[in-house]
Protein backbone atom coordinates (compact mmCIF):
# COMPACT_ATOMS: atom_id res chain seq x y z
CA UNK A 1 0.00 0.00 0.00
CA UNK A 2 1.15 3.62 -1.14
CA UNK A 3 1.83 6.29 1.30
CA UNK A 4 -1.29 9.62 1.39
CA UNK A 5 1.58 12.00 -0.02
CA UNK A 6 2.68 9.17 -2.73
CA UNK A 7 -1.42 9.15 -3.58
CA UNK A 8 -1.99 12.52 -3.87
CA UNK A 9 1.22 13.26 -6.21
CA UNK A 10 -0.02 10.62 -8.58
CA UNK A 11 -3.16 12.40 -8.98
CA UNK A 12 -1.75 16.38 -9.21
CA UNK A 13 0.37 14.49 -12.11
CA UNK A 14 -2.42 12.78 -13.70
CA UNK A 15 -4.17 16.69 -13.74
CA UNK A 16 -1.25 18.25 -14.81
CA UNK A 17 -0.60 15.35 -17.63
CA UNK A 18 -4.20 15.74 -18.47
CA UNK A 19 -4.03 19.73 -19.01
CA UNK A 20 -1.44 19.56 -20.97
CA UNK A 21 -3.03 17.52 -23.78
CA UNK A 22 -6.20 19.22 -22.95
CA UNK A 23 -4.93 23.00 -23.58
CA UNK A 24 -4.40 21.63 -27.06
CA UNK A 25 -7.97 20.79 -27.64
CA UNK A 26 -9.08 23.74 -25.77
CA UNK A 27 -7.40 26.31 -27.99
CA UNK A 28 -8.97 25.09 -30.88
CA UNK A 29 -12.60 25.58 -29.22
CA UNK A 30 -13.38 22.13 -29.23
CA UNK A 31 -16.39 20.84 -26.60
CA UNK A 32 -14.02 18.45 -24.65
CA UNK A 33 -11.22 21.29 -23.61
CA UNK A 34 -8.94 21.56 -20.47
CA UNK A 35 -11.22 20.63 -17.58
CA UNK A 36 -12.28 17.46 -19.57
CA UNK A 37 -9.03 15.89 -20.35
CA UNK A 38 -7.78 16.97 -16.46
CA UNK A 39 -11.04 15.25 -15.52
CA UNK A 40 -10.79 11.86 -17.30
CA UNK A 41 -7.23 11.98 -16.54
CA UNK A 42 -7.65 12.52 -12.55
CA UNK A 43 -10.45 10.18 -12.92
CA UNK A 44 -8.59 7.05 -14.94
CA UNK A 45 -6.05 7.33 -12.08
CA UNK A 46 -7.87 7.26 -9.47
CA UNK A 47 -9.13 4.60 -10.26
CA UNK A 48 -6.49 3.13 -10.91
CA UNK A 49 -4.85 3.47 -7.68
CA UNK A 50 -8.53 1.79 -6.06
CA UNK A 51 -7.82 -0.95 -8.37
CA UNK A 52 -4.43 -1.88 -7.72
CA UNK A 53 -4.66 -0.64 -4.00
CA UNK A 54 -8.38 -0.03 -2.74
CA UNK A 55 -8.69 -4.00 -1.47
CA UNK A 56 -5.55 -4.54 0.17
CA UNK A 57 -7.62 -5.10 3.26
CA UNK A 58 -9.42 -8.27 1.90
CA UNK A 59 -7.54 -9.62 0.43
CA UNK A 60 -5.55 -11.69 3.20
CA UNK A 61 -8.66 -13.21 4.24
CA UNK A 62 -9.59 -16.62 3.20
CA UNK A 63 -11.50 -17.57 0.08
CA UNK A 64 -11.41 -14.00 -1.72
CA UNK A 65 -9.47 -13.73 -4.74
CA UNK A 66 -9.49 -10.55 -6.32
CA UNK A 67 -8.16 -9.11 -9.73
CA UNK A 68 -6.56 -5.84 -9.50
CA UNK A 69 -7.23 -5.31 -12.72
CA UNK A 70 -10.55 -5.01 -13.44
CA UNK A 71 -11.79 -1.47 -12.11
CA UNK A 72 -8.52 -0.38 -14.25
CA UNK A 73 -10.05 -2.10 -17.34
CA UNK A 74 -13.42 -0.76 -17.48
CA UNK A 75 -12.10 2.34 -17.78
CA UNK A 76 -10.84 1.54 -21.21
CA UNK A 77 -13.81 0.83 -22.34
CA UNK A 78 -15.90 3.01 -20.27
CA UNK A 79 -14.36 6.22 -21.33
CA UNK A 80 -15.78 5.43 -25.48
CA UNK A 81 -18.83 6.59 -24.07
CA UNK A 82 -17.80 10.00 -23.33
CA UNK A 83 -15.89 10.16 -26.01
CA UNK A 84 -18.52 9.51 -27.97
CA UNK A 85 -20.32 12.60 -26.89
CA UNK A 86 -17.32 14.86 -28.72
CA UNK A 87 -18.34 13.27 -32.03
CA UNK A 88 -20.36 15.27 -34.11
CA UNK A 89 -22.34 14.13 -37.77
CA UNK A 90 -22.25 17.55 -40.08
CA UNK A 91 -24.25 16.41 -43.28
CA UNK A 92 -21.10 13.67 -44.49
CA UNK A 93 -18.35 15.00 -42.04
CA UNK A 94 -17.99 13.41 -39.24
CA UNK A 95 -16.34 15.85 -36.77
CA UNK A 96 -14.68 15.31 -33.47
CA UNK A 97 -12.61 12.05 -33.49
CA UNK A 98 -9.64 13.12 -32.99
CA UNK A 99 -11.31 14.92 -29.75
CA UNK A 100 -12.72 11.48 -29.26
CA UNK A 101 -9.38 9.70 -28.95
CA UNK A 102 -7.26 12.45 -27.42
CA UNK A 103 -9.79 11.39 -24.47
CA UNK A 104 -9.23 7.34 -24.78
CA UNK A 105 -5.69 8.20 -24.73
CA UNK A 106 -5.39 10.56 -22.01
CA UNK A 107 -7.26 7.85 -19.85
CA UNK A 108 -4.35 5.71 -20.61
CA UNK A 109 -1.85 8.83 -18.92
CA UNK A 110 -4.23 8.60 -16.02
CA UNK A 111 -3.92 4.78 -15.91
CA UNK A 112 -0.25 4.98 -16.23
CA UNK A 113 0.32 6.87 -13.54
CA UNK A 114 -2.25 5.63 -10.88
CA UNK A 115 -0.03 2.42 -11.53
CA UNK A 116 3.27 4.60 -11.13
CA UNK A 117 4.77 3.94 -14.42
CA UNK A 118 5.57 7.99 -14.68
CA UNK A 119 7.91 7.31 -17.69
CA UNK A 120 5.80 5.82 -20.08
CA UNK A 121 3.08 8.64 -18.59
CA UNK A 122 5.29 11.81 -19.22
CA UNK A 123 6.51 10.06 -22.63
CA UNK A 124 3.09 9.10 -24.23
CA UNK A 125 1.87 12.64 -22.88
CA UNK A 126 4.81 13.95 -25.61
CA UNK A 127 3.86 11.80 -28.29
CA UNK A 128 0.13 12.76 -28.07
CA UNK A 129 1.06 16.39 -27.76
CA UNK A 130 3.03 16.10 -31.05
CA UNK A 131 0.22 14.20 -32.80
CA UNK A 132 -2.47 16.97 -32.10
CA UNK A 133 -0.04 20.46 -32.56
CA UNK A 134 2.65 19.25 -34.62
CA UNK A 135 1.53 16.69 -37.21
CA UNK A 136 -1.64 18.71 -37.79
CA UNK A 137 0.06 21.22 -40.22
CA UNK A 138 1.61 18.50 -41.86
CA UNK A 139 -1.96 16.53 -42.53
CA UNK A 140 -2.97 20.24 -44.28
CA UNK A 141 -0.26 20.69 -46.52
CA UNK A 142 0.88 17.16 -47.58
CA UNK A 143 -2.73 15.54 -47.45
CA UNK A 144 -5.38 17.63 -47.64
CA UNK A 145 -3.70 20.39 -49.74
CA UNK A 146 -4.47 16.98 -52.51
CA UNK A 147 -7.76 17.11 -51.85
CA UNK A 148 -8.78 20.62 -53.07
CA UNK A 149 -10.16 21.06 -56.58
CA UNK A 150 -11.65 23.92 -58.20
CA UNK A 151 -14.27 24.01 -60.88
CA UNK A 152 -15.36 26.57 -63.00
CA UNK A 153 -18.72 26.87 -64.81
CA UNK A 154 -19.87 28.97 -67.86
CA UNK A 155 -23.65 29.57 -67.24
CA UNK A 156 -26.80 31.07 -68.26
CA UNK A 157 -26.74 34.75 -66.86
CA UNK A 158 -28.47 34.56 -63.23
CA UNK A 159 -28.89 30.32 -63.25
CA UNK A 160 -26.47 29.48 -60.70
CA UNK A 161 -26.98 30.67 -57.40
CA UNK A 162 -25.89 29.40 -53.65
CA UNK A 163 -29.12 28.06 -53.25
CA UNK A 164 -29.45 26.21 -56.50
CA UNK A 165 -25.89 24.49 -56.12
CA UNK A 166 -26.66 23.74 -52.60
CA UNK A 167 -30.21 21.83 -54.16
CA UNK A 168 -27.90 20.50 -56.78
CA UNK A 169 -25.78 19.03 -54.67
CA UNK A 170 -27.39 18.16 -51.31
CA UNK A 171 -25.50 16.77 -48.57
CA UNK A 172 -22.32 17.15 -50.64
CA UNK A 173 -22.96 21.26 -50.59
CA UNK A 174 -20.66 21.10 -46.97
CA UNK A 175 -17.42 20.31 -49.40
CA UNK A 176 -17.61 23.66 -51.02
CA UNK A 177 -15.61 26.38 -49.86
CA UNK A 178 -15.65 29.32 -52.31
CA UNK A 179 -18.44 30.05 -54.31
CA UNK A 180 -18.21 33.56 -56.41
CA UNK A 181 -20.14 34.55 -59.24
CA UNK A 182 -19.12 36.94 -62.41
CA UNK A 183 -19.64 38.27 -65.26
CA UNK A 184 -18.69 36.94 -68.40
CA UNK A 185 -16.03 38.74 -70.07
CA UNK A 186 -16.25 37.12 -73.32
CA UNK A 187 -20.35 37.13 -73.23
CA UNK A 188 -22.56 39.28 -71.13
CA UNK A 189 -25.34 36.54 -71.15
CA UNK A 190 -23.11 34.33 -69.19
CA UNK A 191 -21.99 34.12 -65.70
CA UNK A 192 -18.39 32.63 -64.73
CA UNK A 193 -19.21 30.82 -61.31
CA UNK A 194 -15.60 29.78 -59.49
CA UNK A 195 -15.99 26.77 -56.84
CA UNK A 196 -13.20 25.78 -54.29
CA UNK A 197 -13.99 22.50 -52.79
CA UNK A 198 -11.95 21.12 -50.34
CA UNK A 199 -11.29 17.35 -49.16
CA UNK A 200 -12.54 15.95 -51.62
CA UNK A 201 -11.50 12.42 -52.82
CA UNK A 202 -11.17 11.49 -56.66
CA UNK A 203 -14.67 9.30 -56.39
CA UNK A 204 -17.14 12.41 -54.52
CA UNK A 205 -15.15 14.75 -56.91
CA UNK A 206 -16.49 12.77 -60.24
CA UNK A 207 -19.79 12.52 -58.40
CA UNK A 208 -19.96 16.30 -57.85
CA UNK A 209 -19.16 17.07 -61.37
CA UNK A 210 -21.91 14.99 -62.80
CA UNK A 211 -24.20 16.81 -60.58
CA UNK A 212 -22.80 20.49 -61.53
CA UNK A 213 -22.88 19.42 -65.34
CA UNK A 214 -26.42 18.38 -64.63
CA UNK A 215 -27.38 21.75 -63.14
CA UNK A 216 -30.26 23.42 -65.80
CA UNK A 217 -28.27 26.38 -67.68
CA UNK A 218 -25.04 25.18 -67.07
CA UNK A 219 -23.53 25.63 -70.61
CA UNK A 220 -19.48 24.08 -69.34
CA UNK A 221 -17.65 23.04 -66.90
CA UNK A 222 -14.15 23.47 -66.25
CA UNK A 223 -12.07 21.57 -63.37
CA UNK A 224 -8.55 21.03 -62.06
CA UNK A 225 -7.03 17.43 -62.89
Amino acid sequence: MIGHVETLSRLLIAALLGSVIGFERERLNWAAGLRTHMLVCVGASLMMLVSAYGFADVLGQSNVVLDPSRVAAQVVSGIGFLGAGSILLRGEVVRGLTTAASLWSVAGVGLAVGGGMYTAAIGATVIILIILAGVKPLERRFITVKQQRSVLLIAERGRVSFETLHSALGTSSVRVKQFVVQQSDDDPELDEVQIALSRATASEFSAILSRLEAMPGVRECRHDK
